[in-house]
């Protein structure tokens, strides 16, 4: 009689068990601190590149869904379209070039921060017109549950 009191309880507990392992991203048995920065550093590159190119959707593939953009003098953008939407009207209007990196990575589990630099150039397409500007930023990236890395907060202001 006592083991069927129990019963549920048990049934219960295997359950929440399973669900945090399927549900809760896990960083994967083999992998070292070292290996997570290189895997986030290359993300931050592949980024980079995506600006160079001016395509705005591979950046925003590098977002988690309820991603928080908040750049200088615009209000915040949240979510992978909306940061979409934010770097294609740059690209719209300039040719850009960025050089940028980080500084400082550091990972705790299944959440980083990167803060680094970053100096971008921007060809106005109709005018032939040069901005610069270098800026600071901090990045926090969330491990997902295929093991990458994706940005949640990209926070940035100018140097100038």
């Amino acid at each position: 009689m006592l083991m069927k009191s129990f019963f549920p309880f048990i049934v219960l507990s295997v359950l929440v068990v399973i669900a945090i392992f399927l549900f809760f991203p896990t960083k994967p048995e083999n992998s070292t601190e070292a290996e997570d920065i290189k895997a986030i550093e290359a993300m931050s590159n592949a980024r980079a590149e995506a600006f160079n190119a001016g395509d705005a959707a591979a950046i925003a593939a590098h977002f988690t869904d309820g991603a928080f953009l908040m750049a200088p003098g615009t209000a915040k953008k949240i979510g992978p379209e909306a940061v979409e939407a934010y770097y294609q009207e740059i690209f719209d209007t300039y040719q850009t070039r960025l050089e940028s990196g980080y500084e400082e990575v550091k990972v705790d589990g299944d959440l980083a921060y990167g803060r680094g630099f970053a100096k971008v150039t921007l060809y106005e397409k109709s005018t032939g017109d040069t901005l610069n500007s270098s800026s600071k930023y901090v990045n926090i990236l969330e491990r997902q549950a295929d093991g990458s890395w994706k940005t949640t907060h990209d926070i940035w202001n100018d140097n100038e």
